[in-house]
């Protein structure tokens, strides 16, 4: 009988579930793109150009995007304005993409809950 072979985990994938796992309550959705919503509002994304997109406030936006010469993240030719790209050179650097998570999830926190789409 044939063996199911395993799937390969994409390392980005594998990088980003361990960052959100890092974090109590956070939990991973979606499957072609991956993200963190938190009252209805998403947080991160990594979009299935292995993208990591991270949404902060105005200030740590604009510390970030100086910092490492990043640009707002842009998906299917529009600009996320409250979201950054994460440049590839800062995915090898957990401890730094941890608390830049962290912020996200702070910020998250703040935004007013949309209303849910579930039919009762």
């Amino acid at each position: 009988m044939p063996t199911k072979k395993a799937k390969a985990i994409n390392p980005a994938v594998a990088l980003y579930e361990e960052l959100i796992a890092a974090i109590p309550g956070v939990e991973r959705k979606g499957d072609a793109n991956p993200y963190t919503a938190l009252n209805g509002n998403m947080f991160t994304l990594l979009h299935q150009s292995k993208n990591l997109a991270m949404r902060l406030p105005a200030g740590e936006r604009e510390q970030f995007l100086k910092k490492h010469k990043a640009k707002l993240f842009e998906a299917y030719g529009a600009v996320m304005q409250e979201y950054v790209a994460v440049p590839d050179a800062l995915l090898g650097n957990k401890k730094e993409l941890a608390k830049y998570l962290q912020a996200s999830y702070a910020y998250a926190k703040t935004l007013k809950p949309k209303p849910t789409k579930k039919k009762h």
